[in-house]
């Protein structure tokens, strides 16, 4: 899809990591006693769901795909994988590589369009998986409302970025241009909107402006140029309605479908460089009076996949934990966490546990049971 050689060599170690994580966990994963009469046993027992459909993206396709795919099939359910249209060739190399090591018909690999997508998730399966769009996720969501279907859904996000008074404004712009720009803007979580605290806010844009311009070598090109020309648009219309190019925001000459990184000042909440999902090196920033004025704009959001604050306060660190609508919230750090933690999405960010252990909940049935011996025993 573009990567880099080196991000693309990251990307599979990723999935080689959950994999290896899953086959850990899937032999453990719990069940439990129950507390009865003595002359019976009870159990809440897990078992496979079923059969599962993985429906998986195209900006990180073996790593989310291995994260699916690796607890579907440890929890015992049998798998039909679809993979983006725009990485279509990796799904199939991926399936290749695992579907030997099970049996006949366990992991199965169906290509094609949203149409494919579409019969996949109408289809008679126990549940949907998806990474991907919110538009997607919703159709998905609706498919498995009359279907009875169980939907996992790590849709789009608009991650924020709150950047506080007191903090190094040029570390703070390393942290922003990491988040905006490594994938080229290309990954789920993201950083998709900026909000500084204005005493800090000219020496961060200046940083910012800088770091854009070293990430520029850096950065692989789009998917494709009908994403391109998405970007753009959002960019072209944020700067039509006052927001200011500091940097970048210019298609390039030439073949392929790359985008500079773009930094963006003097935007409001009203633009949709601020509202809907871009997935491009856009940085759009927006100054702020106060660190609360800042909190109330970056929880304000259809979206809640995730979101950061850089602080050096503590209590305002606390307050933001607390206060974001996000299923995932990072302090000090766009990026990282431990492997096995797991977060809600909230609103249009979808719905379910898409990792950690909680994901072979997801994949999981639980039955109750309640075992006797007959009169007389067994």
């Amino acid at each position: 899809m573009g990567k880099p050689v080196d991000d693309a060599r990251d990307s599979v170690l990723a999935g080689v990591g959950t994999l290896r994580q899953y086959a850990e966990l899937g032999p453990v994963h719990r069940g439990r006693a129950l507390a009865g009469n003595d002359e019976a046993i009870d159990l809440m027992a897990y078992g496979p769901r079923g059969v599962v459909a993985v429906i998986t993206p195209w900006n990180d396709p073996v790593a989310v795909a291995c994260g699916l795919l690796g607890a579907a099939l440890v929890t015992g359910n049998t798998v039909v994988h679809k993979p983006s249209e725009r990485t279509p060739g990796t799904g199939h190399h991926l399936v290749q590589l695992l579907a030997p090591h099970f049996p006949d018909g366990v992991l199965n690999l169906v290509n094609g369009d949203g149409t494919t997508g579409a019969s996949l998730a109408h289809a008679d399966v126990d549940v949907v998986a998806h990474v991907g769009s919110t538009a997607t996720g919703r159709a998905i969501a609706a498919a498995c409302a009359r279907t009875g279907a169980k939907a996992l859904l790590e849709n789009g996000g608009k991650d924020p970025l709150l950047v506080d008074a007191g903090v190094d404004p040029v570390w703070a712009a390393g942290q922003a241009a990491l988040g905006a720009f490594a994938n080229s803007g290309q990954i789920c979580v993201a950083v998709e909107r900026i909000y500084v605290v204005e005493s800090v806010a000219p020496a961060f844009l200046d940083a910012l402006v800088a770091e854009a311009d070293a990430w520029e070598p850096r950065i692989g090109p789009l998917v494709d140029r009908r994403l391109r020309e998405a970007v753009d648009s959002q960019v072209q219309q944020a700067v039509k309605d006052g927001a200011t190019a500091l940097r970048g925001g210019t298609v390039p000459a030439g073949p392929g479908a790359f985008y500079p990184p773009t930094v963006l000042s003097d935007c409001t909440d009203t633009m949709a460089v601020l509202r809907e999902e871009t997935f491009g090196p856009v940085a759009p920033v927006a100054v702020v009076p106060s660190f609360a004025e800042g909190l109330r704009r970056a929880a304000t959001s259809d979206y809640g996949l995730a979101a950061t604050v850089l602080t050096r306060s503590m209590s305002n660190a606390q307050q933001a934990w607390r206060t974001l609508p996000a299923g995932t919230v990072k302090v000090n750090a766009v990026f990282g966490g431990a492997p096995g933690g797991a977060a809600h999405p909230r609103r249009h960010s979808g719905q379910g546990f898409g990792y950690g252990p909680e994901l072979l909940d997801e994949m999981t049935a639980v039955k109750a049971v309640h075992l006797e011996a007959p009169p007389g025993g067994w």
